[in-house]
C-alpha cells in the first residue's frame, strides 16, 4: 500500500469532508497532501498538482510563502490568542486600521470574525438592528440576486440562490426578495455587457420602489458570482445600485469575500463602480490563504446608532471565539505588505492578458458556449449546443471528467458543474498558465466527447449543479 492510499484509508475511516457525497470516494481517489511550495502541491507519493482555484480561492500568494510564514512565526512568540471583548493587540489595530485606508472612503469602522459565511451574517445582522435602532423597525428584510451564493449558515443561505445549497433548507431560510441577475452570459446576440447589465437594473429598481420601507439591505457579489458559475457583470449596474439604495433609503452589501483583494483587476470590485457600499465583506485572500478570517467594514453613520448606554440595548452583541485572532492578522498584515511592496496589481494585468490569450482558442470549441473573464478570473462554460447555450444535465458531471484528467496531468482544477475555470494564485507564471490552458482543452475534449447516460431522478430542477 503507498503512502497515499494508507493516509487515505485512515481518513476515510474518521472524516466527513464538506461538500463532498461521500460515497464518491469509492471510485474517486482522496488525496492526500504532504506539502505545498508556491503554486504546487504535493501528495505523500511525491506527485504535484498546480493549485489553479488556489485552494477554494483563498491562496493569493502561494503555498508556504516564507514572508507570510515568517510573520505568523515572529507574532506566534508574542501572543497566539486574547478575547477582543474588553481587550485588543497590536496585530488587529495595524490590521484594521490598513483596511481602512485601502478601502474606498467612509468604510471606517471594522468588525472581525471566523469566515465568510459569518461574516454575511454579520452584515444582514447590523443592517436588521440599525433599521430597529433608528426607529424603522418594519425595515427587515433583504434583496439579492438569482444564481447569487454567500455562504452556508442560515442567515447566508437565505439570501443565497443556488438550489444546491439552498433547497434542502428552504423551511430554515428567511423570507427575501430574489431579483433576475444581471448575469452577461445570458444577454441576448448583440448586446454589450453594459446594456445588458443596464437593461436587468429595471428588476431591482422594480423590487425597490415598491417594497423599501420592508427591505434592510441589498446585498450582491460584485462582478463575479463565483459559486453560481463564474457568472459576470458590468461595474455600471453597482454604479446603479448604489444610486438607487440611496434613494430609497436601504443598505448595500458588498460579499467581496471571493472577489477582493486583486482579483477582479482592482483591489476591491466596487472600486471599477467608483462607489462604496455600506458594508464591505471580506475574506478567503484576506490572509493570503494561511488562517480563517472575515472582516465587515462599515461606516461610521451605522456604528453611531448603536453608539450608547448599555441600558438602551442597543450594542451589536454579536461575537466569535476567535474575533481577530493574532496570528491571522499578522498573516492578513505580511498578505497585505506583499500587494504594497511588490506593485501585485499591476504585475496580475500581465498574467490576466497571459490568461485570455492561452484560454481564447475555446471560444471556437463546438462545445463551449463562452469564455469570460475579469481580472484574475477566467471562466469556460461547456454545453450540449453552443448556438442555443443548452446545458448538459447536471446529473451527468461532465466537469468532474475535466477534474480527473486534471488531475492526472498535474493540476487541480475543480470545476463549477459544467464551468471550468481557473483562479490561480498570483505568483503563476506565465508558461504555468500556458499549462493550465493545455491541460483544461485537454480535459474538455474529454468531457465533451464522452457518451455518458445517468438516470435523471424525477423532479431534480436543471439549476443543480456540483459546487466546486
Amino acid at each position: 500500500m503507498s503512502l497515499n492510499d494508507s493516509w487515505m484509508q485512515r481518513d476515510l475511516s474518521v472524516l466527513w469532508h464538506p461538500c463532498t457525497q461521500m460515497k464518491d470516494h469509492e471510485q474517486l481517489p482522496l488525496i492526500p497532501i504532504r506539502r505545498g511550495e508556491g503554486v504546487w502541491l504535493e501528495d505523500f507519493d511525491g506527485k504535484r498538482y498546480l493549485d489553479a482555484v488556489s485552494s477554494w480561492w483563498v491562496n493569493v500568494f502561494g503555498h508556504a510563502n516564507p514572508r507570510i510564514n515568517q510573520r505568523i512565526k515572529d507574532q506566534l512568540d508574542q501572543l497566539e490568542h486574547v478575547m477582543l471583548a474588553g481587550f485588543s493587540h497590536q496585530p488587529v489595530v495595524e490590521l484594521s486600521e490598513r483596511l481602512v485606508n485601502i478601502t474606498p472612503a467612509g468604510l471606517d469602522r471594522v468588525f472581525y470574525t471566523d469566515n465568510g459565511s459569518t461574516g454575511i451574517e454579520v452584515a444582514l445582522k447590523m443592517s436588521f438592528h440599525y433599521w430597529r435602532n433608528v426607529g424603522r423597525p418594519s425595515k427587515q428584510r433583504f434583496v439579492t440576486l438569482t444564481n447569487s451564493y454567500h455562504g452556508e449558515t442560515v442567515a447566508a443561505m437565505s439570501v443565497g440562490d443556488v438550489a444546491l445549497f439552498t433547497d434542502t433548507y428552504k423551511p430554515l431560510l428567511l423570507d427575501t426578495f430574489k431579483v433576475p441577475s444581471p448575469d452577461c452570459y445570458l444577454r441576448p446576440e448583440g448586446v454589450s455587457w453594459e446594456e445588458h447589465s443596464r437593461t436587468m437594473f429595471a428588476h431591482m429598481e422594480q423590487t425597490l420602489a415598491e417594497h423599501h420601507d420592508d427591505i434592510a439591505a441589498v446585498i450582491v457579489e460584485p462582478l463575479i458570482q463565483g459559486a453560481g458559475g463564474m457568472r459576470m457583470y458590468h461595474p455600471i449596474y453597482l454604479k446603479l445600485l448604489r444610486e438607487a439604495c440611496d434613494r430609497y433609503e436601504v443598505h448595500l452589501i458588498h460579499d467581496e469575500i471571493a472577489v477582493g483583494f486583486g482579483r477582479t483587476g482592482t483591489m476591491f470590485a466596487c472600486e471599477q463602480a467608483g462607489i462604496t457600499p455600506d458594508f464591505l465583506c471580506l475574506s478567503k485572500a484576506l490572509t493570503g490563504g494561511y488562517l480563517p478570517m472575515a472582516a465587515v467594514l462599515t461606516t461610521d453613520k451605522l456604528y453611531q446608532a448603536f453608539y450608547d448606554d448599555y441600558s438602551t440595548l442597543r450594542a451589536f452583541l454579536h461575537s466569535h471565539t476567535y474575533t481577530g485572532n493574532p496570528l491571522a492578522c499578522a498573516a492578513a498584515l505580511a498578505t497585505l505588505d506583499i500587494f504594497e511592496q511588490d506593485n501585485i496589481l499591476e504585475a496580475n494585468r500581465v498574467l490576466a492578458a497571459r490568461m485570455a490569450k492561452a484560454t481564447a482558442h475555446l471560444s471556437d470549441h463546438p462545445n463551449v458556449a463562452e469564455v469570460r473573464q475579469t481580472g484574475m478570473a477566467v471562466a469556460i462554460e461547456m454545453v450540449q449546443h453552443k448556438a442555443s447555450k443548452t446545458p448538459y444535465p447536471w446529473q451527468e458531471r461532465r466537469g468532474l471528467k475535466v477534474y480527473q484528467h486534471a488531475l492526472q496531468r498535474g493540476a487541480l482544477l475543480r470545476p463549477l458543474g459544467s464551468v471550468v475555470y481557473f483562479l490561480p494564485p498570483y505568483t503563476i507564471t506565465e508558461e504555468q498558465i500556458d499549462f493550465l490552458a493545455d491541460v483544461a482543452t485537454e480535459g474538455i475534449d474529454i468531457a465533451t466527447r464522452a457518451a455518458i447516460s445517468v438516470a435523471l431522478a424525477p423532479g431534480a430542477p436543471s439549476t443543480f449543479h456540483d459546487p466546486g
